[in-house]
């Protein structure tokens, strides 16, 4: 059962932090390269999204069709190969351009790389909706869902896979998402 953790800022007015808005548009100029975005990424919190799913409906007056029971669950990407991916996003736009009705829970982004290993999932996916497409995965991910203690201080990145050479997205255009 997901339970909703308290937030990490009652103030956070979803924006994107300025760290990580420069770093995404370095990387996608081409003018810095992933451990940038990883970086910015570190010191900053992100949105993962949440939806209402149907478990149970009942038909009420006049024969229509209403909730009588739903749950909350932490929707998933599934690539071209099967891997499964956590969505995570920088800001409450990014979040509404992927899915209007998805609601906001708020994370570090080594909380997420955490629970993306947890649930046995390949990457995790940073905006997949845009502006720019971020993906954490393989070693990166399992590195930073190790990091016990909060900050990404000392960690390398020695490789780190162009986001443009990866199938998760084509399976998002290809499902019109």
């Amino acid at each position: 059962m997901l339970t909703i953790p308290d937030p990490l800022d009652p103030d956070d007015d979803g924006g994107v932090s300025p760290e990580v808005s420069a770093a995404l548009a370095a990387y996608q100029a081409g003018t810095a390269g992933p451990e940038r975005v990883l970086n910015a990424l570190g010191g900053s919190r992100l949105l993962v999204p949440v939806v209402a799913l149907l478990t149970s409906s009942e038909m009420g007056a006049h024969g229509v069709r209403q909730e009588k029971e739903s749950e909350m669950a932490l929707p998933k990407l599934v690539g071209k190969d099967g891997r499964e991916a956590v969505l995570a996003f920088t800001g409450a736009a990014a979040l509404r351009r992927w899915r209007a009705d998805a609601r906001p829970i708020q994370a570090t982004t080594l909380q997420v790389c955490r629970a993306a290993v947890g649930e046995g999932a390949g990457a995790v996916v940073i905006d997949v909706a845009g502006p720019v497409p971020f993906v954490i995965e393989g070693e990166v991910l399992r590195a930073l869902a190790a990091v016990e203690s909060g900050t990404l201080d000392g960690l390398t990145v020695a490789r780190v896979e162009p986001v443009r050479k990866r199938s998760w997205f084509r399976r998002k255009a290809a499902r019109g998402r």
